[in-house]
């Protein structure tokens, strides 16, 4: 559903490999986000594949702790075309859940060191309690475009 999901576009000036070698670095994930919401990576090794998971340090104003962890599931790794995961926790038991939203990357070359990016955040699979929770989108549809700012910036220094 349209509704479902949003999306911004922008075109950096780098090749996609780089642009994506900046997304799959957990350590710039504080430095891309728009919110000021993700603090830094608990664990920084460069994503490498599907299924993967990594985890970083949040902090939002109306959380109960304030400061709280997600942990990340890779869903698509697709060098240097697409990268996307998907947040969730850790449930206290040894499991991780996953809420139902998902942000991704789409990558494509434009030229040699020109590269078109999609950023989207689609949350149809969060549930309808979940939903009313916490209100979808959690941010100003403008976050992505800040996002991609920030993004363009590091690929290109």
């Amino acid at each position: 559903m349209a509704d479902d999901r949003i999306s911004a576009t922008t075109v950096v000036a780098a090749p996609a490999e780089v642009v994506f070698a900046v997304l799959a670095d957990p350590a710039t994930h504080a430095a891309i986000d728009g919110t000021g919401r993700v603090r830094h990576a608990l664990d920084p090794r460069p994503l490498t594949a599907a299924g993967q998971t990594f985890a970083v340090a949040m902090y939002h104003e109306n959380h109960p702790d304030g400061d709280y962890q997600m942990v990340n599931r890779v869903l698509v790794f697709d060098p240097p075309r697409a990268i996307s995961w998907e947040p969730g926790y850790d449930a206290g038991d040894g499991s991780l859940r996953f809420g139902g939203w998902v942000w991704r990357y789409d990558l494509d070359p434009v030229g040699p060191s020109r590269t078109e990016v999609t950023l989207s955040y689609d949350w149809s699979a969060v549930a309808e309690a979940t939903r009313a929770h916490i209100g979808f989108p959690p941010f100003p549809p403008a976050h992505l475009a800040d996002s991609l700012a920030h993004l363009a910036r590091l690929a290109t220094s």
